[in-house]
């Protein structure tokens, strides 16, 4: 994440909507990639510096929004925003609260994503041309809905996401059940997103071939792999050749993994360097080797840190050579 200013000097953070020093509103730019703050005109028009915006309408209406569209768009919401099809049954207070924390996860995905030039494109009416997601319930927080569990993942496009992931103590539980030691919010959306920036980049790409020669088939039986790898877990040797015990699952799975990685790692990165970290031998974060040796650099401290204060590893994972050769392949995609 890139670091922040108002027009006063203050800093500030992804998700403001007014500046803490000089009252501004303040709002995202997605096609800028830049906070922009200002003043409001009516109720939904800001003016920043010599361009002028209008507010998302979830903003208006939710207060669960803070970016920007253009004042003369035609949509009434944002870019992000325009990408839900389905979202919480608000009626419910609690889900008021969930559909804010996976709102503010959904757009740090979409930030990553347009910083890399990843295509978003936009909701067709008829069909759908690229990604868009489903926030759904299950009997577990709604005894009216007919699924009894909704499974977060993906298809075709749409990402779904159980609206129980936001809360963190369901959230650690599934992870117990799971035996992983690493799952958020942010998490799931980049890995989901793998799976469909697969088919962008990898098989529409014409790029199976290389890519077999790192993950393997994934023509093979998804379902009987995935059942496979419950009922017996994992190969000894898992932790040489996958960043994750799930990665070893299936070799869509080791890639949907290796691409949530690559963001995590970009993201911190660009988070630290924007911050003023120093980062010896680390020159360009777009350069796969520097990016690799920033991120040991980093994380080896952030894991120290989070040391601490108690706290578990920020990243506890290790990156072997043949992980490090599939991180590659995610970066050579783009």
């Amino acid at each position: 994440m890139k670091r922040f200013l108002c027009v006063c000097g203050q800093r500030l953070y992804f998700e403001n909507t007014s500046c803490g020093s000089c009252g501004r509103v303040v709002g995202f730019d997605p096609y800028a990639l830049e906070m922009q703050s200002g003043e409001l005109e009516g109720k939904d028009v800001l003016h920043s510096a010599l361009v002028r915006y209008r507010l998302c309408a979830n903003t208006l209406e939710y207060a669960n929004c803070n970016w920007l569209l253009p004042a003369d768009a035609s949509e009434k919401l944002c870019l992000s925003c325009s990408r839900n099809r389905t979202i919480p049954n608000l009626e419910n207070p609690d889900n008021i609260g969930r559909w804010a924390r996976i709102e503010i996860a959904k757009r740090r995905l979409i930030y990553t994503l347009l910083g890399l030039e990843l295509p978003i494109h936009k909701y067709s009416g008829a069909w759908h041309e690229g990604l868009l997601f489903d926030f759904l319930e299950d009997q577990r927080s709604n005894p009216w809905v007919k699924e009894h569990f909704v499974t977060t993942g993906h298809t075709q496009g749409v990402i779904t996401v159980n609206v129980l992931e936001a809360d963190d103590a369901q959230r650690a539980q599934q992870m117990e059940l799971m035996n992983e030691n690493y799952r958020t919010l942010l998490g799931h959306f980049r890995h989901e997103a793998g799976h469909y920036y697969f088919d962008v980049l990898v098989r529409d790409a014409d790029r199976l071939g290389e890519f077999r020669n790192l993950f393997g088939d994934e023509s093979r039986d998804y379902a009987k792999a995935v059942a496979d790898h419950y009922n017996d877990g994992p190969p000894g040797d898992w932790q040489s050749r996958y960043i994750s015990m799930y990665a070893a699952s299936h070799p869509h799975e080791d890639w949907a993994e290796s691409f949530a990685h690559f963001l995590h790692i970009t993201d911190a990165l660009e988070t630290a360097i924007a911050n003023g970290w120093h980062l010896p031998g680390v020159s360009d974060i777009n350069n796969f080797e520097d990016c690799l040796s920033g991120w040991v650099q980093l994380s080896l401290v952030l894991n120290e840190m989070n040391r601490s204060m108690g706290l578990a590893d920020a990243y506890p994972f290790v990156i072997t050579d043949a992980i490090r050769d599939k991180l590659a392949f995610v970066r050579s995609c783009f």
